[in-house]
């Protein structure tokens, strides 16, 4: 049994598919799937149920498949312990959503300044991608609303976002100070793509439904904010937001929604076996920011 045959494997129990694990894992197809075959030759056993059609997993490969996250989480912790003796400067991967929000980029500007010698490399990518690379070990940090990650995953709620809604200038929205959540029910709703935010998205719909309605969809979805705020400023949709972003979006106007008022929650996410110090330092930093900004305590005396 070899390394690279447990990464080939994870990829191809996470992709469900041959064609994108071997493109993740930058090998040729036929390649991947005789690697497979001779992991399966090794352990005796049969991992993947595969037909032209699909790829799922057998009840003995969904077993395997959180031994071989732990194991290759494990190999990247040792390499890092290695390099830390050694003098190396740890390196830190970390998870990020969107530019646009601001969050994420003051925690690890202060972990910066705390920790001159950590290594900060940031991968923009969605929540849903961030929850499978933190399990797998190839992120140690990732933001996001943490209701749907998966087990093993843990985390720091450091922020209730005040949510609001973007509006082209001269729409009617624009000369009010707030806009009750109910009034979106006229108007059409631009959603985040849905393998990017799904947790988002649930989130919106949430919200509209406790204001009494489902919201009229708008035709087409982005994957991220500017372009969100573009479709905005020409007047297409309105789009749900939180208030970490709207300093980065020229053009538009962001309004806070009412009745109800609703926050979108922030969390730090890392695997919950992951006790190494650079870790620690990242979530200590959210915790302390979160504290001296009021991240959370703000939400409870905001009215509206």
């Amino acid at each position: 049994m070899e390394l690279r045959q447990l990464r080939y494997f994870v990829a191809v129990s996470e992709e469900l598919n041959f064609g994108r694990a071997a493109a993740r894992e930058h090998i040729v197809q036929s390649a991947l799937s005789q690697q497979i075959q001779r992991l399966e030759r090794a352990l005796g056993v049969r991992l993947l149920e595969r037909t032209t059609h699909y790829v799922a997993l057998t009840p003995a490969g969904a077993a395997f498949l959180v031994e071989a996250r732990r194991i290759l989480a494990h190999v990247e912790r040792a390499a890092e312990v290695a390099r830390t003796a050694e003098g190396v400067s740890p390196a830190l991967r970390v998870g990020v959503i969107d530019a646009s929000y601001d969050s994420m980029p003051q925690i690890l500007h202060e972990a910066q300044a705390l920790y001159p010698d950590l290594v900060i490399h940031q991968v923009e990518v969605g929540v849903p991608e961030q929850y499978q690379q933190l399990v797998a070990g190839r992120l140690d940090v990732g933001i996001g609303r943490a209701v749907l990650a998966p087990r093993g995953i843990a985390s720091y709620l450091f922020r209730r976002d005040r949510l609001g809604v973007l509006v082209p200038r001269g729409h009617r929205f624009a000369e009010l100070d707030a806009v009750p959540a109910e009034a979106l029910a006229r108007e059409p709703l631009l959603l985040a793509e849905e393998m990017e935010a799904p947790e988002f998205n649930q989130f919106t719909v949430e919200m509209c439904r406790a204001a009494g309605f489902t919201p009229t969809v708008y035709e087409g979805t982005v994957d991220s904010v500017h372009a969100a705020s573009t479709l905005v400023d020409q007047g297409r949709c309105l789009y749900c937001v939180p208030s970490s972003c709207i300093s980065a979006l020229p053009g538009t106007l962001w309004r806070p929604l009412t009745e109800p008022v609703s926050f979108y929650p922030w969390s730090l996410l890392w695997r919950a076996t992951d006790d190494s110090d650079h870790v620690r330092a990242v979530v200590a930093c959210a915790r302390n920011m979160s504290e001296r900004l009021g991240w959370l305590t703000a939400a409870d005396h905001t009215t509206g």
